[in-house]
């Protein structure tokens, strides 16, 4: 693919740079803009060495293509996700192959297209029931309004059931285990685990328990009831060498994909109503086009495709602030990337936040513009914007996530338009996904009362 070079590394910075700027304002909290800084200076491959390991930043379409995709044996995922483990288990998000084929190929049908028409109604419904608690002229939290609205569709698609009684005590679980994913990652991080004691531990373990609990009823409650033909009901009827599933294997799987069904979208739709707030024009003609499209019936899956712009909308912030914002790679034998050789050990990181960034792909790079896309969509390279990544550890609920943020965005905003409070949007806060510092906030203001309403329709 790339020549070889004469050097043994790539330029890039050092070691003190590197871990001066990953954790300025806190452990890690400045890597995603570092990692577009060092991206835009040594572009298209840089070196830098911290704990004795080589990291290998890669901002070039076709490398990270080869890394993703071309040399997927030759790589594990690296140790951010790996440090996930004590959180999600053996689940499909942290196995490798084997197993992750295995898992993978167990959960895919649920994500087939005739099931996600379905969800595509429960998504309008959960969407309706969240917005009957909204009031017009209120101030919400964008993103815990977000979260609590993909908890439920998540609880309700995937398990058949809902957790509007434990959506605040999942949020803070959540948040809690994630804040400990940056210490995890520091050089005392194989320590931690050894550490019940220190507080960050005792939160993360606590936060653990919660999430087990609502999970493990959740599968109990589900043997009972017996089989819904939802995601649960498959992982309980599944058999690897005719024997079932344990509710610990279940408990990963379902950990895994609810945390990741909902996490991530959140996220998206967090930041795309922050960024609709502060460019009225953008939000004025999504909401035309959904009028146009949709009236005042709900969407159905059939009416995704004809909502371009809102996609556009939803693609712009997903390039801007992509939720999950750095993928990394450990290479497990020699490998060569971009010409150079790579030992054993070091580790390929590659950021759709750095990349989606590039000037060489998108004009403008740090503005806004959904209007971008229907030009550039169509000769972009595949790996210049690739938010839910890539090779055979593609998001498996890629359609799912377009689905639903499409149609979250269109059933709110055909009932309520919602306005900026703040200037300026909070500073991201890179954790496991790439969520705002401080609260996005936004004023209701509603917009029609006579949208089809379903929010009086019993979730089970």
């Amino acid at each position: 693919m790339s020549t070889p070079r004469t050097a043994r590394y790539p330029a890039g910075p050092s070691s003190i740079e590197a871990i001066a700027k990953m954790n300025r304002g806190g452990l890690l909290r400045g890597a995603a803009a570092f990692f577009s800084e060092t991206a835009r200076k040594y572009e298209p491959i840089a070196h830098w060495k911290m704990n004795r390991a080589h990291f290998y930043l890669v901002d070039d379409p076709d490398m990270i293509e080869d890394v993703l995709v071309h040399q997927t044996p030759h790589f594990h995922k690296g140790r951010g996700v790996q440090r996930l483990v004590p959180l999600l288990g053996a689940g499909l998000l942290t196995s490798e192959e084997p197993l992750h084929l295995r898992q993978r190929r167990l959960a895919q049908p649920a994500f087939h297209r005739d099931r996600i028409a379905t969800y595509t109604t429960q998504m309008v419904e959960e969407t309706q029931r969240a917005m009957a608690t909204w009031t017009d002229g209120a101030t919400i939290d964008v993103g815990q309004a977000m979260m609590h609205l993909t908890l439920a569709i998540a609880a309700r698609t995937f398990f058949g059931t809902n957790v509007d009684a434990d959506a605040d005590i999942i949020g803070r679980a959540l948040t809690d285990a994630m804040r400990i994913l940056p210490l995890a990652m520091s050089p005392i991080g194989e320590w931690i685990d050894r550490m019940p004691w220190l507080p960050a531990q005792r939160r993360f373990l606590a936060s653990r328990a919660t999430l087990d609990t609502v999970i493990y009823r959740i599968i109990e409650e589900r043997r009972t009831s017996g089989d819904r033909g939802d995601l649960l009901s498959m992982l309980l009827l599944a058999r690897d060498d005719d024997q079932p599933m344990s509710d610990e294997q279940v408990r990963d799987e379902a950990i895994t994909i609810f945390t990741a069904g909902h996490e991530t979208t959140a996220n998206a739709l967090t930041w795309t109503w922050g960024l609709l707030g502060r460019t009225p024009t953008v939000a004025a003609r999504m909401r035309a086009e959904i009028d146009t499209v949709l009236g005042d019936r709900a969407a159905t899956l059939a009416d995704v495709p004809n909502l371009t712009y809102t996609r556009d909308v939803l693609s712009e912030s997903m390039r801007l602030y992509p939720p999950a914002w750095v993928i990394s790679r450990r290479a497990m034998q020699p490998v060569n990337v971009g010409g150079y050789a790579l030992d054993p050990g070091s580790v390929v990181v590659t950021s759709p936040y750095a990349s989606h960034r590039n000037p060489r792909y998108f004009e403008d790079p740090l503005v806004f513009r959904p209007e971008r896309w229907p030009e550039i969509r169509p000769t972009l390279p595949k790996f210049a914007y690739f938010p839910f990544g890539g090779g055979n550890r593609l998001c498996i609920g890629e359609a799912f996530a377009w689905t639903e943020g499409i149609v979250a965005l269109a059933t709110i905003a055909q009932q309520y338009a919602l306005e900026r409070v703040d200037a300026a949007l909070p500073e991201i806060e890179p954790l496991v996904t790439l969520r705002p510092r401080t609260p996005v906030r936004a004023r209701l203001s509603l917009r029609r009362t006579n949208v089809a309403h379903l929010a009086g329709v019993d979730p089970i």
